[in-house]
């Protein structure tokens, strides 16, 4: 799925991340050739190229030369490390901020997390058993 205003290659390589995070793309699996995911996304080869060349630079792919790309080994722990750093400064450091600002505790802030998180898994147990 294609965003508007975002760099393609950007897209390209997160979609690949995402399959290596989600285990869909394990470790020494055949990741995707350019010309498969230019062919799939509708895009230039060339920008498909430029995605996964990112994510050999980043060690998360490897190449075998004549036989294409692979998922290096540690790739998945790397890209979740990435994505828990990104998580913490995108979400929890603001959550943190207000926090302060609204004199809250961590005490107050977990309880509050743990209500919601019961709250939600209340709600989704009802919405299977109601299908």
């Amino acid at each position: 799925m294609i965003e508007e205003g975002r760099p393609l290659f950007l897209q390209i390589a997160e979609s690949v991340e995402d399959a290596i995070v989600d285990g869909s793309l394990r470790e020494e699996d055949q990741a995707p050739s350019t010309n498969e995911l230019a062919a799939f996304h509708r895009i230039n080869p060339a920008t498909a190229a430029k995605g996964v060349n990112m994510l050999v630079d980043k060690g998360v792919l490897y190449k075998r030369r004549g036989v294409g790309m692979f998922v290096a080994p540690g790739a998945r722990e790397v890209l979740l490390s990435e994505r828990r750093t990104a998580f913490a400064d995108r979400f929890v450091e603001p959550l943190l901020a207000e926090a302060r600002r609204l004199g809250l505790a961590p005490e107050d802030i977990t309880h509050l997390i743990e209500d919601r998180a019961a709250a939600d898994t209340d709600t989704n147990t009802n919405e299977g058993a109601n299908k």
